[in-house]
């Protein structure tokens, strides 16, 4: 009877459980799957909407973006050779100054009387040398005599140069034609071999030293022009290549040019910031593509192209960059249909529609 008793219950319990089951856990048997009926997920999905661009040659001209400052033609920072108190102040800031105009005297009183004490010995000398010769034409000396004191007119003569090259010391000249810049020193100042008077420029021409990748360097040519422009100025400037560095700067890798430019109107000022627009040699038939159509991979870069209604991913090799496109070298050709949006969640083999193309 028991027994009996516990089957019932066992039953009951399992009809319990098969009712939950049923009421609240269905059966997916009977619901079909949604790749059920041959279609699948991918067959069933809509295209993805893109943006596009037909791939088409164009004449690319290479141009390289630098940025460089502006030199003066020549510069030199004017110092004396001696030190001396100032006694002679001859400049003009910001004015004009011409080659071997004097700038500065120094004091040079004690090298003055030192001259004129030479110069009383070197007569004595020579009127003992006049009087030693007529006796020498006689036999009245010997040449040993008449040749002390000529050796003793040339002595004089020898200290007289080194004194007037002592006074040229204390004359500070200008060493060309320049621009002179702003004073440090004042009359009466006292200054030595180290101190600096004022700066001396070139100003027109100016130079342009920039600097370029050290991948086209050897497309550089002296000769070569460019363009730049410079902060607070709308105009643009030219300028021509004159001379390149002989090497690629270890630690930039960068290749350093010189340029040279008119500077007529004294609107380049040494030491100021340009923006170099640098012209390389100009690429016929180049294939450009937006810059967005490109994707980094691990191994390169690559595109997507559509092909039959379906994204399929090339990888290519790109080339010079403007401000708006690149250029694709290899893996695409004309006529091709780059995808320039949704790049981001696009897989290869998803289907397509465009929206727009280019």
């Amino acid at each position: 009877m028991k027994l009996l008793i516990r089957i019932g219950l066992f039953l009951a319990l399992v009809g319990g459980l098969a009712f939950v089951k049923i009421k609240y856990f269905p059966s997916d048997a009977g619901i079909q799957s949604p790749g059920a009926g041959g279609g699948g997920a991918k067959g069933n999905a809509p295209p993805t909407g893109v943006m596009g661009y037909i791939v088409k040659s164009e004449n690319l001209d290479n141009s390289i973006f630098a940025t460089g400052t502006v030199i003066a033609s020549e510069m030199v920072d004017l110092k004396p050779e001696v030190a001396g108190k100032i006694v002679q102040l001859n400049i003009t800031e910001g004015k004009p100054v011409t080659k071997g105009q004097l700038l500065i005297k120094l004091n040079d009183v004690d090298l003055q009387a030192s001259l004129k004490k030479l110069q009383a010995q070197l007569n004595l000398a020579e009127q003992s040398e006049h009087r030693l010769r007529k006796l020498l034409e006689v036999k009245g000396i010997s040449q040993d005599e008449y040749d002390a004191v000529t050796n003793q007119i040339n002595n004089i003569k020898a200290d007289m140069e080194f004194t007037q090259a002592q006074i040229a010391k204390t004359e500070l000249r200008a060493p060309f034609n320049g621009i002179i810049g702003l004073k440090s020193v004042s009359l009466g100042s006292y200054i030595n071999a180290t101190s600096q008077v004022a700066t001396i420029l070139v100003l027109n021409p100016v130079k342009i030293d920039f600097t370029i990748p050290e991948k086209y360097a050897n497309t550089v040519r002296v000769g070569d022009n460019i363009t730049f422009s410079i902060e607070g100025e709308k105009d643009k400037f030219t300028g021509k290549v004159y001379a390149t560095e002989n090497q690629i700067d270890p630690v930039t890798r960068t290749f350093k040019i010189r340029a040279t430019a008119s500077n007529s109107g004294s609107k380049l000022k040494a030491g100021a910031f340009v923006k170099v627009d640098f012209s390389l040699k100009e690429i016929n038939n180049a294939l450009m593509v937006p810059t967005e159509a490109i994707i980094p991979i691990l191994k390169g870069q690559q595109v997507f192209v559509c092909k039959n209604g379906t994204a399929k991913a090339i990888q290519v090799e790109v080339g010079v960059r403007n401000d708006i496109k690149i250029q694709v070298t290899s893996g695409v050709s004309v006529g091709d249909t780059i995808i320039t949006s949704g790049l981001m969640g696009l897989k290869d083999g998803v289907k397509v529609k465009f929206t727009t193309v280019q």
